[in-house]
């Protein structure tokens, strides 16, 4: 354990350099064609999607919505009432 802790204080260091990989691998590795399926799992088990609508934006839309009911209503009423009682000029 204070072996590798010592590897990597030192690769850590500002004399070593910052900036360069602590473990170089090669694309035909075996460690990183082993590495891949399990980060590509691990990608996927960690992702999660936000919920579609928020509470709050659920409420300004319904809001939304119901003023338009109360629109239509009053819009109707108004139809209503013209045709039932028209006007007759002469």
């Amino acid at each position: 354990m204070a072996a590798t802790a010592t590897a990597v204080a030192a690769s850590l260091s500002v004399a070593g350099g910052l900036g360069r990989p602590l473990v170089r691998v090669g694309a035909s590795s075996p460690a990183l064609r082993a590495a891949s399926p399990a980060a590509r799992r691990a990608v996927v088990v960690v992702a999660e999607a936000a919920p579609a609508l928020s509470p709050s934006l659920k409420n300004f839309l319904l809001s939304i919505a119901s003023g338009g009911v109360v629109l239509v209503a009053i819009v109707g009423a108004v139809v209503a009432v013209s045709n039932f009682d028209p006007v007759k000029r002469t």
